[in-house]
This record gives C-alpha cells, sequence and structure tokens, in this order.
C-alpha cells in the first residue's frame, strides 16, 4: 500500500535536509581554485566551534563518523598503545574495533545494553594505571543504537581529579546539536561529529576538534597518515590542504546554510527544542506501556538522549513495516541491541528526532506509530498522542 505525500524518515540519521541547505547546495561547481571556496572554508570554521562550544582547532574531512574515529586516533595513539573504551551500545564497541584494527590495545568495558557508565568502575581502572599506559578514553557521549546519553563532564572530572594524563575523546556524531554538549566547559580534550545528524546537511562531512592538550600529544607521535594528519589542515599552507585534495564543495554551500540556521536560532533554544520534543515521545510511550509489553530502552530520563529514542517491543518490525506503508514514516531498524536474553537483537526500534525536526514532525510520527499499535492489535495504551500534545502544550 502507498502512503501518498511526502515521505518522512524518523531515522536518528540522515536526518532531514532543511530546505536551505538543499537549495545552498543546488548550484554549478565553483572554481576550487578560487578566493570563493577559500572564504566559505574559512568562514565555516569558526560557526562550526561554536556548536561545539570550544575556543580549539577543527579539521574537515571528508569520511562519515567511522572515518573520524580513525582519524582521531590516528592523530594520538600509536599502534601499541593502550585505550580505554566504556562501551554503551554498538558505537561505543565500534569505536574500540576500530582502534584494534589500527594496532592499538582496546580495553572495553562493556556496560550493557540500558545503563550507562559507571563512573566508579571508569576510576578505577584509570587509578590502577599507576605507569600511565592509556593514553586515551574513548567516550560515546550518545550511542545512537541504545539512545543511552553518557555524562562525559562526570568523566572528565575524574580524569582531572586522578591527575592521569589520559585524553578525554568523545564521540558526539549523535548528540552534536542536539544535545547539549560543552567541549571546553566540561574539560573534553576532542569530540567527533558528523554533518548528516544535528549538522542537517547530507553524509559525507566529518569533523574532528581539539584542544591545545590534544595538540601537544599530536605533536608527539612519530608518524601519521597524510589523509588523517590534522595538522595541514589546520594550518594549511594552500586551499586544498584543508581537504587533503578537492574541496567537497556542495557539502560546505549545504552546511554554511545549516550553521546559519543553527545560530539564528541559538544552541540554547536547539538545546531546549530538543528536549521538549523528546519529552512529548517518551510521554507517548510511557502511555502506550501501561497497558502493553512495549517500553523504552533507558528507564531514567537522565540518562536518554534527546535525540533518538530506542523502544523495545516485540512487534517491532511488524509496527515498522505498518507504519511505513500506511502513513509514509519511516521508523529506526533497532541495531546492536543483541544479549543474552535477547540473541537476535530483535525487538527494536528506534524513533530519530534530531536536527531539523519541529513539534509537528512529532505529532505525527507519535500518530503514525499509534495508528500502527491499533491496526496491528498490539496491546497498548491508549491515548499517546494526547499526552504528548499535553507535554508539548506544557513547553
Amino acid at each position: 500500500m502507498q502512503s501518498g505525500g511526502r515521505a518522512y524518515r524518523a531515522i536518528p540519521g540522515p536526518t532531514v535536509v532543511p530546505d536551505e541547505v538543499l537549495q545552498a547546495m543546488h548550484r554549478a561547481a565553483p572554481n576550487i581554485y578560487a578566493d570563493e571556496v577559500l572564504n566559505l572554508t574559512e568562514g565555516l570554521i569558526p560557526d562550526l566551534k561554536r556548536v561545539a562550544r570550544t575556543d580549539g582547532d577543527v579539521a574537515i574531512y571528508i569520511c562519515n563518523g567511522h572515518g573520524t574515529w580513525e582519524a582521531a586516533l590516528a592523530n594520538l595513539v600509536a599502534a601499541g598503545q593502550q585505550v580505554l573504551v566504556p562501551a554503551t551500545g554498538l558505537f561505543g564497541h565500534g569505536w574500540g574495533r576500530t582502534a584494534t584494527a589500527m594496532g592499538i590495545e582496546a580495553d572495553v568495558i562493556d556496560f550493557g545494553l540500558e545503563a550507562p557508565a559507571d563512573l566508579d568502575r571508569i576510576e578505577a581502572v584509570l587509578k590502577a594505571d599507576k605507569n600511565h599506559k592509556i593514553k586515551a578514553v574513548l567516550a560515546t557521549h550518545v550511542d545512537t543504537s541504545t539512545s543511552l546519553s553518557n555524562n562525559v563532564k562526570a568523566m572528565a572530572d575524574v580524569i582531572r581529579r586522578l591527575g592521569h594524563p589520559a585524553l578525554l575523546m568523545a564521540d558526539c556524531i549523535a548528540s552534536m546539536g542536539c544535545d547539549r554538549f560543552e567541549m571546553d566547559a566540561w574539560g573534553v580534550d576532542v569530540a567527533i561529529t558528523g554533518s548528516q545528524k544535528g549538522l542537517m546537511t547530507p553524509p559525507g562531512l566529518g569533523f574532528v576538534f581539539f584542544n591545545e592538550k590534544a595538540a601537544r600529544m599530536r605533536a608527539k607521535m612519530e608518524r601519521v597518515s597524510p589523509y588523517w594528519d590534522w595538522v595541514p589542515r589546520v594550518v594549511p599552507e594552500e586551499l586544498y590542504l584543508y581537504f587533503a585534495g578537492t574541496a567537497p564543495t556542495h557539502h560546505l554551500y549545504g552546511l554554511r546554510a545549516s550553521l546559519d540556521m543553527i545560530h539564528a536560532e541559538g544552541m540554547e533554544n536547539i538545546w531546549a527544542r530538543h528536549e521538549r520534543l523528546a519529552r512529548a515521545i517518551w510521554a507517548a510511550c510511557y502511555r502506550w506501556g501501561s497497558n502493553g509489553a512495549l517500553r523504552l530502552n533507558v528507564d531514567e530520563a537522565a540518562h536518554r538522549s534527546a535525540a533518538v529514542t530506542t523502544v523495545r517491543l516485540a512487534d517491532a518490525a511488524d509496527l515498522r513495516e505498518w507504519v511505513e506503508a500506511h502513513t509514509g514514516v519511516t521508523l529506526g531498524l533497532g541495531i546492536g541491541m543483541q544479549s543474552a536474553a535477547n540473541p537476535s537483537g530483535q525487538g527494536y526500534f528506534r524513533i530519530g528526532h534530531m536536527g531539523h525536526v519541529n513539534a509537528h514532525m512529532v505529532l505525527g510520527v507519535i500518530g503514525a506509530i499509534e495508528a500502527g499499535l491499533t491496526a496491528l492489535g498490539i496491546d497498548h495504551g491508549q491515548g499517546g498522542v494526547t499526552v504528548a500534545t499535553d507535554a508539548l502544550a506544557a513547553g
């Protein structure tokens, strides 16, 4: 069955690309050797740093989030050295596997799929590292698979209190521009993100933000692969060095439009908008779960991302199929949710509510889900749309 009308992807990335961004990209290719592209690139850098809340540097890569994992590691950790990886879902483990593939020893602490990283356990490992073999802590701010949000600031506080020299590196791919993140104020040394979520630009750009402490560690590296090396990217002698080759021109035009929209709204307002919309979705899920098996993957609201919500439901696959076919709304797959109790990893769906999203979009998703639950005869509490509307009206 065709739903008709414009389809809506309620997935946690790639997110909805605003018309302003699409229009900015809809142009002929520029002369990549002219001042236009140079001025465009140099103008993006301070506005990117405003999003990350840092006075440090940022390197721009033509890559996705997985590329930024590798870029950050390539500049700071050599083969044979050690990193600590507190994992709270698929993507935490993914960063650890990237490190291992690069010959780095990854000490992974698995905190499961429903609870944030335990700071006491992290502290115990760092305290036991008397010889400071651990060069970095690879923290996932928000794991897109579980929707868990970790207290990155508290991790930084632990490292400082112990006087451990390890860098704190934060994966902000799902969170930047959605969940509150303040790199410098929180004491984060490296932050990575991609263009396709809170930055509202098509996939293809990756960003690595780093402070002076990270720059000093980079200076001690014996070698860094030419493509990933961030030094020529942040102090380029020629335009092409910003990107180790041809500039991703149309992505840059789109990013310029996106950053203009972000700073016109203001980061505080953006964070508040995402929190407000998330509370409406959670209210609907609470109501649906009051008379049925549906439940939020993360029990405590303080540990949930305001950008993505992972929901447990045995009939998740049927619901996703019905909702897409009958309403034109695509819900996110439940990925990386295998456990001893659920070895297949099935029985989850995700709602992405990040980036270019507002109340009527969220209410449409909630209404589509409620229609699907009803049509499929899945036990659920009635009135999810009503309580979501009440939550939005409450501000």
